[in-house]
């Protein structure tokens, strides 16, 4: 069974999440950050994953380190839910629309965590929510999932489309990658025989 769970307590946070990469998009999600737990709501529902993610943080203080470590537990508990990756499609990619919006995510579980993140958001909140706290989502997500990452937008107006089609493009871009490939046979998708 590909799922894992663990917890991340810091003096900011203190975080609970878990995932089951072959669920069917159960989302359990309380971050007490109502955008961000939309966003993993259909980030769950999207990628056909059960995601349990649990958060108090220093609200008081502001969203970041919420959102942050959010990002950074749910991209821990994926890579030990896949475990050494043997029979996965490895990479993947999409062109996700929202209404007006039109965003490119393409990934490869690599190992070798890196993020390309180039959407822009004409205003500075979504609600109560900071725009720039997508990438750092996006940030602490991949590179504790260990992957290569590489969201654009081509083109949006709307902030809650552009966020939202990021969310969406990756949520279908891992479903993806993390497929058994029967062809693989069981074996790791690289030719260094480790990922």
């Amino acid at each position: 069974m590909r799922a894992a769970s663990l917890s991340r307590r810091t003096a900011e946070t203190d975080v609970t999440v878990s995932i089951d990469l072959d669920g069917t998009g159960k989302a359990d999600i309380a971050t007490g950050v109502g955008f961000l737990d939309h966003m993993l709501d259909l980030f769950a529902r999207h990628a056909l994953f059960d995601v349990t993610v649990k958060v108090e943080g220093d609200l008081h203080v502001d969203q970041h380190h919420t959102t942050e470590d959010a990002g950074i537990a749910l991209g821990q508990a994926f890579a030990k839910a896949l475990g050494d990756k043997r029979g996965i499609a490895r990479y993947a990619d999409i062109h996700l629309p929202m209404d007006e919006t039109l965003s490119r995510v393409a990934l490869d579980i690599s190992g070798r965590p890196f993020l390309v993140f180039r959407t822009q958001f004409r205003v500075e909140k979504i609600g109560q929510f900071d725009t720039e706290l997508v990438r750092e989502w996006f940030q602490a997500f991949a590179m504790n999932a260990g992957i290569t990452l590489h969201v654009e937008t081509l083109y949006g107006d709307n902030a809650h489309h552009i966020a939202e089609s990021c969310f969406k493009g990756l949520a279908r871009a891992l479903r993806g990658a993390v497929a058994v490939d029967a062809r693989e046979e069981g074996r790791v998708p690289s030719t260094k025989g480790s990922l």
